[in-house]
């Protein structure tokens, strides 16, 4: 199910993982592909993953390993998505996915791997969770944003009613989702992805009749908007969407780890280097909390 040691960097490094991880994971790779045990449970793990591929919500969620296991346990899910790569390629083949959009969306895995180290300082996995919906046909990156074929739920489904939109909860919907690592979010390359995003979906997947996107994320605080200035990024992907609203959950340590890399800074000695750091900052230091928002738009 894995390739070999001479080939599993350049594989690695299709997906984008960044280069101090590369020998680890090839060292690794004799334990995870000869070790009964490990070959059991990544075996196990792969025929999960791409059962039913391509059906929202469907295959198995990655089991959480215990801290115990060190390396390999950290590692682990990087193995199991190398060796359901293929099945992810030919899934994506066979619906005509061009390779280029293909190759940008499974590349996420290494940009995660980069998420971890900065949080963590040790090579693994942030959310293997996550990284299921790539290989599983359920998100695509196109452009500066990405976009997962999913379901209208919770507040958002109360702000469509309200506003006399069209869809219901669980109609088919898209998320749009923020990649970290991936340049600024500038208001021309949101839209292009939003464009490209209204081309792609009803070419490969007419059936579903997506009608809305919708968003779920800090950057939509509403709060944001009286901290920073008309012309931010931030305010000005606000206002690609046609209401907002914030969440009902306290979100402060969501927050803290998109805009510092880490929630465990005290807030007393969280940096000033940008205005963004000085508003969320700031906001803290005087009491306040941030709670992230629900946005929607229609297609």
């Amino acid at each position: 199910m894995l390739p070999t040691a001479d080939e599993l960097p350049a594989v690695l490094l299709d997906l984008a993982v960044p280069h101090e991880d590369v020998n680890p994971l090839v060292a690794l790779r004799r334990t995870m592909a000869e070790d009964p045990e490990w070959r059991w449970l990544l075996g196990r793990c792969v025929r999960g993953l791409v059962r039913d591929m391509g059906v929202p919500d469907g295959g198995v969620e990655l089991p959480l390993l215990p801290a115990e296991l060190g390396e390999a346990g950290r590692y682990f899910p990087v193995y199991v998505f190398v060796a359901a790569l293929e099945h992810a390629r030919a899934y994506h083949r066979g619906i005509g996915i061009p390779e280029e959009v293909s190759r940008r969306t499974l590349a996420d895995l290494g940009r995660n791997m980069a998420v971890h180290r900065r949080r963590e300082g040790t090579g693994g996995l942030l959310v293997p969770y996550w990284i299921r919906l790539h290989f599983r046909g359920e998100i695509y990156q196109l452009g500066r944003l990405q976009f997962q074929r999913t379901v209208i739920r919770g507040r958002a489904a109360a702000s469509l009613a309200e506003a006399g939109r069209p869809g219901e909860a669980d109609d088919p919907c898209l998320s749009i989702h923020i990649p970290d690592f991936s340049g600024p979010l500038s208001p021309t390359a949101c839209e292009e992805s939003l464009a490209a995003a209204r081309a792609f979906f009803p070419r490969h997947f007419p059936e579903e009749g997506h009608r809305v996107a919708v968003c779920e994320s800090w950057l939509l605080d509403p709060r944001l908007r009286a901290c920073l200035s008309g012309r931010s990024r931030i305010v000005r992907f606000q206002d690609l969407f046609e209401r907002v609203a914030a969440r009902d959950e306290e979100y402060d340590s969501g927050t803290l780890a998109f805009v510092f890399g880490t929630a465990d800074i005290p807030v007393a000695e969280l940096p000033r280097r940008t205005s963004l750091e000085r508003a969320v900052g700031d906001h803290l230091r005087a009491g306040g909390h941030w709670y992230g928002g629900v946005g929607w738009l229609t297609l």
